[in-house]
């Protein structure tokens, strides 16, 4: 069966988050699966198959980590509408079935898709003890993110300290149940984004995600909020950095970026 690797929120090849993926008949045994995104060993590989015709998705879709299935996945979920649309296996928006419900992507001239997801619920915390050592900076503000994403979001004190960042990934695992996200607004938006983030995810098995779509839509209501508009763009500060931009519909966040695919092969096992 082919197997792609595909670099997703960027335009450009080795930039932005790869992701492997897989189109399959059905999905076989979980043990099988994990063993996939083992070997592939990226952030998240996605694996999808065909539904029947007349139902209230197109695809079922499922994304795993090296080390454990998740409950939702913004750029492995861009990299498989690429993979659909570059291949001609689906034409037009197309509907995955997943355990975050129906999820949405839409082609656009140009190659941009756009991600419909659910809005992440944001709720304040108190900065909880020890975190800021594990982290190594002072949060400003603490929220919850609800159990879909799993994030704690901590705003910081400006995009240099976002930056500059070198956590202790395994003392940070104690304060979420998937990771942190840290974020700050622009030094500059007339670079092109208006906040910027980076995302560390030892619970399960990510010390730092490249470009983390599901991360962008806490991302999204949290930065709408405080900068007056309902449209924004975000940069992943992270080695390989890429950019999303946002939407904030309500309960609903739309994700736009392109993907590339990298890698193509079979695999035989």
């Amino acid at each position: 069966m082919r197997i792609r690797i595909v670099d997703a929120f960027t335009d450009r090849p080795f930039a932005g988050n790869p992701a492997g993926v897989l189109l399959l008949d059905a999905f076989p045994q979980d043990d099988w699966l994990q063993k996939v995104a083992l070997e592939v060993n990226h952030a998240e590989t996605a694996f999808a198959h065909r539904l029947p015709e007349g139902g209230d998705a197109d695809w079922a879709l499922r994304w795993f980590t090296p080390a454990t299935e998740v409950a939702m996945c913004g750029h492995a979920t861009l990299a498989t509408a690429h993979v659909l649309h570059t291949t001609g296996a689906h034409t037009g928006p197309v509907r995955f079935a997943t355990r975050s419900g129906i999820l949405i992507a839409t082609p656009a001239e140009g190659g941009a898709i756009t991600l419909d997801f659910p809005t992440a619920p944001l709720t304040p915390v108190e900065v909880p003890d020890g975190v800021a050592d594990a982290l190594g900076a002072e949060p400003r503000t603490a929220f919850d993110t609800g159990p879909h994403v799993g994030d704690l979001v901590l705003e910081l004190a400006d995009e240099k300290t976002v930056r500059s960042l070198s956590p202790d990934h395994k003392a940070l695992a104690a304060y979420s149940s998937r990771g942190i996200i840290a974020t700050a607004r622009a030094e500059d938006p007339a670079r092109g984004y208006d906040f910027v983030s980076r995302c560390f995810f030892p619970n399960v098995g990510i010390d730092e995600d490249p470009v983390t779509g599901s991360a962008h839509t806490a991302l999204a209501p949290y930065w709408s909020e405080r900068l007056g508009r309902t449209d924004l763009t975000g940069l992943q500060a992270s080695p390989r950095s890429g950019r999303v931009r946002t939407g904030l519909r309500g309960e609903r966040t739309l994700l736009t970026g392109h993907a590339v695919t990298v890698v193509e092969g079979e695999l035989l096992a």
